[in-house]
């Protein structure tokens, strides 16, 4: 009688592990160094990859990206665990590594390829979206909120070099990162947490 309980806990545990799912999200928040450096520290993402969404050119590269022309936003690809983080939980997390009033670009990344958005894949997405910028501007931080809700169209990796950037070049990312001004927005807005 014990081994049979002990294969139906079993069963379950193992089915319960198994219906754990892994979700995907695509944001941009300017440099997608910083973005995926900071969305790999949140617990329950599991990935994060630098990209390019949007736009109307197949297989863009970065020099093309950057330059304005392709009508392509730095972004990052994220995999997350849902039984760990769900998407309203990642977006405020994501909301709170940006400067969410700057349309134009993200501290010292200026134009429409750094701008900030939220790529939504379906109705639920962009519902829950909205209410995440509802939030970040009822806390009181902000006047104005302009990071754009988008369809999710297409998701393009970048180059091999601008991915884990952070890690691979420590020195110049940090660099980069204290220039463009970034931590000292959040810290000012947020606190050193």
């Amino acid at each position: 009688m014990n081994r049979i309980k002990f294969l139906l806990i079993s069963m379950i545990t193992l089915s319960t592990i198994s219906m754990a799912e892994i979700k995907v999200a695509y944001l941009a928040g300017g440099c997608f160094w910083c973005t995926e450096s900071d969305m790999e520290k949140v617990p329950g993402v599991i990935n994060v990859i630098s990209g390019y969404s949007g736009g109307h050119v197949e297989n863009p590269t970065y020099d093309q990206v950057s330059s304005g022309v392709t009508g392509h936003i730095e972004s990052i690809e994220v995999k997350y665990d849902s039984d760990k983080i769900n998407y309203s939980q990642l977006l405020h997390s994501f909301l709170k590594g940006i400067d969410p009033t700057d349309g134009d670009g993200q501290f010292v990344d200026r134009g429409y390829q750094y701008s900030p958005a939220i790529f939504y894949q379906n109705i639920n997405e962009e519902n829950l979206a909205k209410e995440a910028l509802k939030q970040i501007y009822e806390e009181g931080h902000f006047t104005d909120i302009k990071v754009k809700l988008l369809p999710f169209t297409k998701f393009y990796a970048a180059e091999e070099y601008h991915q884990d950037y952070y890690y691979k070049n420590p020195i110049r990312y940090k660099y980069y990162r204290y220039r463009s001004g970034r931590d000292q927005f959040l810290e000012k807005v947020w606190g050193k947490n």
